[in-house]
């Protein structure tokens, strides 16, 4: 699980942290949700494709996440592709995301670096590290 640097994302939410979490591997996706409800301080909304997750931030434009964690591959794309299209979005353009992937090598990590992600978090999750990646995040100031 890597962190990278990154100086230009949107605060959290005053009441608590909204994440947007897209996983096509439904386990994966039930263990993150119990993870982050026992943190007690997380909104977080799952979706299993890129078509799923666009379909509700247009129908739901209130809702905006302080963070995002993707998948690398997706069932109708890659994380990679999801995250061009949600920094087309003037809301999300400068939102912490994470990718969350089994795929952890060398390039995987310079990619994903490359491409706006500010951490890479491999699977299966290091939930110690995520919580501090979480935590840096939501009091680094922007």
């Amino acid at each position: 699980m890597n962190t990278f640097p990154h100086d230009d994302s949107k605060p959290p939410t005053a009441s608590g942290l909204r994440m947007l979490y897209v996983e096509d591997n439904r386990l994966n996706a039930v263990l993150f949700e119990e993870a982050m409800r026992m943190r007690g301080d997380i909104e977080l909304l799952c979706f299993e494709t890129m078509a799923e997750t666009m379909d509700f931030l247009q129908t739901e434009s209130a809702w905006v996440p302080d963070f995002i964690v993707l998948d690398a591959n997706l069932p109708d794309g890659t994380g990679y592709e999801l995250l061009n299209k949600l920094r087309a979005r003037n809301e999300l353009r400068n939102t912490p995301a994470f990718m969350c992937s089994a795929d952890a090598y060398a390039d995987d990590l310079e990619r994903a670096r490359e491409a706006g992600f500010v951490g890479y978090w491999t699977k299966p999750l290091d939930l110690t590290q995520v919580n501090k990646d979480i935590d840096h995040w939501r009091n680094t100031p922007r």
